[in-house]
Protein backbone atom coordinates (compact mmCIF):
# COMPACT_ATOMS: atom_id res chain seq x y z
CA UNK A 1 0.00 0.00 0.00
CA UNK A 2 1.22 3.33 -0.23
CA UNK A 3 3.07 5.25 2.76
CA UNK A 4 1.13 8.24 3.75
CA UNK A 5 4.00 10.83 3.98
CA UNK A 6 3.65 14.29 6.40
CA UNK A 7 2.66 16.17 3.03
CA UNK A 8 -0.41 14.06 2.66
CA UNK A 9 -1.22 14.43 6.07
CA UNK A 10 -1.15 17.99 6.13
CA UNK A 11 -4.21 20.24 5.08
CA UNK A 12 -4.08 23.58 2.86
CA UNK A 13 -8.26 23.74 3.39
CA UNK A 14 -10.26 23.71 6.13
CA UNK A 15 -14.16 23.76 6.42
CA UNK A 16 -16.43 24.60 9.36
CA UNK A 17 -19.96 25.13 10.06
CA UNK A 18 -19.67 28.79 8.98
CA UNK A 19 -16.15 29.75 8.36
CA UNK A 20 -13.50 28.63 6.13
CA UNK A 21 -9.73 28.49 6.30
CA UNK A 22 -6.86 28.23 3.46
CA UNK A 23 -3.54 27.76 3.98
CA UNK A 24 -1.10 30.50 2.02
CA UNK A 25 2.21 29.04 0.62
CA UNK A 26 4.23 31.54 2.84
CA UNK A 27 2.66 30.15 6.30
CA UNK A 28 0.01 32.45 7.11
CA UNK A 29 -3.71 31.72 7.01
CA UNK A 30 -6.91 33.49 5.30
CA UNK A 31 -10.31 33.16 6.61
CA UNK A 32 -13.85 33.85 5.59
CA UNK A 33 -17.24 33.52 7.39
CA UNK A 34 -18.88 34.01 10.88
CA UNK A 35 -16.15 35.32 13.42
CA UNK A 36 -18.39 35.74 16.35
CA UNK A 37 -16.53 34.16 18.34
CA UNK A 38 -12.76 34.36 16.99
CA UNK A 39 -12.68 31.36 14.59
CA UNK A 40 -11.26 33.79 11.69
CA UNK A 41 -8.85 35.51 14.31
CA UNK A 42 -5.91 33.98 12.15
CA UNK A 43 -4.72 36.94 11.14
CA UNK A 44 -1.19 36.88 13.53
CA UNK A 45 -0.51 33.18 12.78
CA UNK A 46 2.59 32.42 11.17
CA UNK A 47 5.09 29.28 10.40
CA UNK A 48 1.56 27.54 9.66
CA UNK A 49 1.87 23.87 7.29
CA UNK A 50 -1.98 22.86 8.32
CA UNK A 51 -5.01 23.97 9.18
CA UNK A 52 -8.43 22.28 10.83
CA UNK A 53 -11.71 24.15 11.24
CA UNK A 54 -14.34 22.45 14.08
CA UNK A 55 -17.56 21.62 12.83
CA UNK A 56 -21.13 21.30 13.99
CA UNK A 57 -24.03 19.28 11.70
CA UNK A 58 -26.21 22.27 10.87
CA UNK A 59 -29.36 21.09 12.86
CA UNK A 60 -27.51 22.48 16.17
CA UNK A 61 -29.03 26.14 16.75
CA UNK A 62 -25.41 26.84 17.82
CA UNK A 63 -22.77 28.86 15.90
CA UNK A 64 -19.91 27.67 17.59
CA UNK A 65 -16.57 27.01 15.74
CA UNK A 66 -13.07 26.78 16.11
CA UNK A 67 -10.12 26.92 13.79
CA UNK A 68 -6.17 25.06 14.45
CA UNK A 69 -3.60 25.58 13.26
CA UNK A 70 -0.31 23.49 13.15
CA UNK A 71 3.44 25.06 13.40
CA UNK A 72 6.41 23.87 11.67
CA UNK A 73 7.46 23.19 14.77
CA UNK A 74 5.55 20.81 15.38
CA UNK A 75 3.44 23.03 18.27
CA UNK A 76 -0.01 24.27 17.55
CA UNK A 77 -2.16 27.32 18.04
CA UNK A 78 -5.83 27.82 17.93
CA UNK A 79 -8.52 30.25 17.77
CA UNK A 80 -12.63 30.73 19.09
CA UNK A 81 -14.78 29.23 20.62
CA UNK A 82 -13.25 27.37 23.82
CA UNK A 83 -15.93 26.48 25.94
CA UNK A 84 -15.16 22.81 26.33
CA UNK A 85 -11.00 23.48 26.32
CA UNK A 86 -11.01 22.56 22.67
CA UNK A 87 -8.46 25.60 22.10
CA UNK A 88 -6.15 24.37 25.23
CA UNK A 89 -3.30 23.12 22.65
CA UNK A 90 -0.22 25.23 23.98
CA UNK A 91 1.43 22.61 25.63
CA UNK A 92 1.18 20.27 22.77
CA UNK A 93 5.11 19.13 21.11
CA UNK A 94 5.87 17.23 18.21
CA UNK A 95 2.38 17.18 16.18
CA UNK A 96 2.54 16.07 12.72
CA UNK A 97 -1.09 16.60 11.94
CA UNK A 98 -4.46 17.97 13.15
CA UNK A 99 -7.51 17.53 12.80
CA UNK A 100 -11.21 19.36 14.64
CA UNK A 101 -14.52 17.85 15.44
CA UNK A 102 -17.41 19.53 17.13
CA UNK A 103 -16.22 20.76 20.82
CA UNK A 104 -12.62 19.23 20.51
CA UNK A 105 -9.14 18.94 18.38
CA UNK A 106 -7.37 16.01 17.91
CA UNK A 107 -3.06 15.99 17.78
CA UNK A 108 -1.34 12.80 16.29
CA UNK A 109 2.25 12.66 17.58
CA UNK A 110 5.65 11.91 15.76
CA UNK A 111 5.70 8.60 17.25
CA UNK A 112 2.42 7.79 16.32
CA UNK A 113 0.51 8.26 19.23
CA UNK A 114 -2.52 10.96 19.35
CA UNK A 115 -3.68 13.64 22.17
CA UNK A 116 -7.16 15.35 22.09
CA UNK A 117 -8.96 18.00 24.09
CA UNK A 118 -12.32 19.00 24.20
CA UNK A 119 -15.81 17.43 24.82
CA UNK A 120 -15.59 13.91 25.77
CA UNK A 121 -19.15 13.13 26.52
CA UNK A 122 -18.96 10.23 24.13
CA UNK A 123 -15.38 9.01 24.85
CA UNK A 124 -14.90 10.85 21.25
CA UNK A 125 -11.30 11.97 23.38
CA UNK A 126 -10.32 8.86 24.70
CA UNK A 127 -7.14 8.26 22.15
CA UNK A 128 -4.68 7.21 24.82
CA UNK A 129 -3.61 3.62 24.17
CA UNK A 130 -3.32 4.41 20.12
CA UNK A 131 -0.40 3.38 18.60
CA UNK A 132 1.29 3.84 15.33
CA UNK A 133 -1.52 6.27 13.95
CA UNK A 134 -0.67 7.98 10.33
CA UNK A 135 -3.31 9.99 9.58
CA UNK A 136 -6.77 10.74 12.26
CA UNK A 137 -9.89 12.63 11.44
CA UNK A 138 -12.80 13.87 13.73
CA UNK A 139 -16.52 13.93 13.37
CA UNK A 140 -19.15 15.30 15.30
CA UNK A 141 -19.24 12.45 18.32
CA UNK A 142 -16.86 9.92 16.71
CA UNK A 143 -12.87 9.89 16.10
CA UNK A 144 -11.43 7.98 13.38
CA UNK A 145 -7.45 7.07 13.26
CA UNK A 146 -5.55 5.40 10.13
CA UNK A 147 -2.71 2.67 11.57
CA UNK A 148 0.22 2.31 9.63
CA UNK A 149 -0.88 -1.26 8.34
CA UNK A 150 -4.07 0.56 7.01
CA UNK A 151 -6.58 -0.82 9.23
CA UNK A 152 -8.74 1.84 11.40
CA UNK A 153 -8.85 2.79 15.10
CA UNK A 154 -11.86 4.79 16.75
CA UNK A 155 -13.71 5.63 19.75
CA UNK A 156 -16.56 7.63 20.45
CA UNK A 157 -20.29 7.39 19.30
CA UNK A 158 -20.84 4.15 17.67
CA UNK A 159 -24.87 4.87 17.92
CA UNK A 160 -25.77 4.97 14.47
CA UNK A 161 -23.00 2.57 13.36
CA UNK A 162 -20.44 4.84 12.43
CA UNK A 163 -17.65 3.45 14.08
CA UNK A 164 -17.76 -0.12 12.09
CA UNK A 165 -14.58 -0.02 10.62
CA UNK A 166 -12.84 -2.83 12.29
CA UNK A 167 -12.75 -4.85 9.31
CA UNK A 168 -11.30 -2.01 6.90
CA UNK A 169 -8.09 -2.86 5.25
CA UNK A 170 -5.80 -0.77 2.71
CA UNK A 171 -6.44 2.41 3.96
CA UNK A 172 -4.76 5.16 2.96
CA UNK A 173 -7.14 8.40 4.31
CA UNK A 174 -9.91 8.96 6.77
CA UNK A 175 -13.31 11.02 7.30
CA UNK A 176 -15.66 11.88 9.53
CA UNK A 177 -18.75 13.64 9.18
CA UNK A 178 -21.89 13.99 11.30
CA UNK A 179 -22.70 10.48 11.82
CA UNK A 180 -20.37 8.93 9.16
CA UNK A 181 -16.92 7.45 8.56
CA UNK A 182 -15.55 7.23 5.21
CA UNK A 183 -12.16 5.50 3.95
CA UNK A 184 -10.29 5.52 1.33
CA UNK A 185 -8.26 2.04 -0.18
CA UNK A 186 -5.14 2.31 -1.58
CA UNK A 187 -6.38 1.28 -5.04
CA UNK A 188 -8.12 4.21 -5.24
CA UNK A 189 -12.07 3.05 -4.18
CA UNK A 190 -13.88 4.55 -1.23
CA UNK A 191 -15.83 3.17 1.85
CA UNK A 192 -18.04 4.02 4.02
CA UNK A 193 -19.77 3.38 7.60
CA UNK A 194 -22.59 5.13 9.16
CA UNK A 195 -25.85 6.95 8.39
CA UNK A 196 -26.68 6.80 4.55
CA UNK A 197 -30.37 8.81 5.48
CA UNK A 198 -28.89 11.49 2.87
CA UNK A 199 -26.61 9.19 0.51
CA UNK A 200 -23.72 10.34 1.96
CA UNK A 201 -22.66 6.96 2.49
CA UNK A 202 -23.04 6.56 -1.55
CA UNK A 203 -20.06 6.18 -2.47
CA UNK A 204 -19.14 2.25 -3.75
CA UNK A 205 -19.10 3.73 -7.39
CA UNK A 206 -16.31 5.83 -7.21
CA UNK A 207 -13.04 5.09 -9.02
CA UNK A 208 -8.94 6.92 -9.00
CA UNK A 209 -9.39 8.78 -5.66
CA UNK A 210 -7.11 10.52 -4.26
CA UNK A 211 -8.56 12.74 -1.30
CA UNK A 212 -11.29 12.79 0.93
CA UNK A 213 -13.81 14.70 2.84
CA UNK A 214 -16.53 14.78 4.64
CA UNK A 215 -18.84 17.58 5.59
CA UNK A 216 -22.01 16.96 7.98
CA UNK A 217 -24.39 15.17 5.22
CA UNK A 218 -22.28 15.09 2.22
CA UNK A 219 -19.09 13.48 0.90
CA UNK A 220 -16.54 14.93 -1.34
CA UNK A 221 -13.78 13.21 -3.17
CA UNK A 222 -10.79 14.73 -5.50
CA UNK A 223 -10.14 12.30 -8.82
CA UNK A 224 -6.58 12.32 -10.03
CA UNK A 225 -7.59 13.98 -12.77
CA UNK A 226 -7.96 17.29 -10.68
CA UNK A 227 -12.48 16.20 -11.29
CA UNK A 228 -14.53 15.78 -8.17
CA UNK A 229 -17.31 13.40 -7.04
CA UNK A 230 -19.92 14.59 -4.48
CA UNK A 231 -22.80 12.46 -2.44
CA UNK A 232 -25.13 12.95 -0.07
CA UNK A 233 -27.41 15.80 0.65
CA UNK A 234 -27.53 19.13 -1.89
CA UNK A 235 -30.43 21.42 -0.19
CA UNK A 236 -27.53 24.18 -0.04
CA UNK A 237 -26.05 23.42 -3.46
CA UNK A 238 -22.81 21.88 -1.47
CA UNK A 239 -22.60 19.26 -4.51
CA UNK A 240 -22.74 21.41 -7.32
CA UNK A 241 -19.16 20.48 -8.32
CA UNK A 242 -19.54 19.09 -11.75
CA UNK A 243 -17.87 22.00 -13.55
CA UNK A 244 -14.78 21.56 -11.05
CA UNK A 245 -11.07 21.19 -12.58
CA UNK A 246 -7.97 21.45 -12.12
CA UNK A 247 -8.97 20.70 -8.16
CA UNK A 248 -5.57 19.87 -5.88
CA UNK A 249 -7.20 20.10 -2.73
CA UNK A 250 -10.67 19.69 -1.21
CA UNK A 251 -12.43 20.35 1.98
CA UNK A 252 -16.38 19.57 3.49
CA UNK A 253 -18.05 22.14 5.76
CA UNK A 254 -21.43 21.11 7.54
CA UNK A 255 -22.63 22.48 3.98
CA UNK A 256 -20.48 23.67 1.98
CA UNK A 257 -17.65 22.32 -0.02
CA UNK A 258 -14.20 24.26 -1.20
CA UNK A 259 -11.64 23.26 -3.62
CA UNK A 260 -7.98 24.33 -4.62
CA UNK A 261 -7.04 25.09 -7.84
CA UNK A 262 -3.89 24.08 -9.36
CA UNK A 263 -3.12 28.04 -9.85
CA UNK A 264 -3.40 28.45 -5.84
CA UNK A 265 -6.55 29.91 -5.83
CA UNK A 266 -9.76 28.56 -4.35
CA UNK A 267 -13.21 28.05 -5.45
CA UNK A 268 -16.67 26.79 -2.98
CA UNK A 269 -20.11 26.21 -3.22
CA UNK A 270 -23.03 25.91 -1.07
CA UNK A 271 -23.76 27.19 2.25
CA UNK A 272 -22.78 30.94 2.14
CA UNK A 273 -25.41 32.24 4.70
CA UNK A 274 -22.29 33.43 6.65
CA UNK A 275 -19.96 34.46 3.76
CA UNK A 276 -17.71 31.12 4.03
CA UNK A 277 -17.98 30.82 0.60
CA UNK A 278 -16.49 34.15 -0.25
CA UNK A 279 -13.12 33.12 -1.33
CA UNK A 280 -13.05 34.26 -4.82
CA UNK A 281 -10.17 36.78 -3.85
CA UNK A 282 -7.98 34.07 -2.29
CA UNK A 283 -4.39 33.58 -3.95
CA UNK A 284 -1.60 32.58 -3.02
CA UNK A 285 -2.43 29.20 -1.71
CA UNK A 286 0.45 26.39 -0.69
CA UNK A 287 -0.16 24.08 -3.29
CA UNK A 288 -0.07 20.25 -1.59
CA UNK A 289 2.31 17.61 -2.34
CA UNK A 290 0.90 15.10 -4.84
CA UNK A 291 -0.33 11.52 -3.20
Amino acid sequence: MRILLPEMRHSVLAAGRRHTVGLKADGTVVAAGDNRLGQCAVDGWHGIVSVAAGNVHMAANTGNAHTVGLRADGTVVAAGWNRHGQCETGDWRDIVAIAAGWCRTVGLRADGSVVAVGRNLEGECETDGWRDIVAIAAGDWHTLGLRADGTVAWTGNNRHRQCRVDEWRDIVAVAAGYLHSVGLRADGTVTAAGSNHAGQCGVDGWRDIVAIAAGSLHMVGLRADGTVVTAGDNRFGQCEVGRWRGIVAIAAGCAHTVGLRADGTVVAVGDNSHGQCEVDGWSGLRIPETP
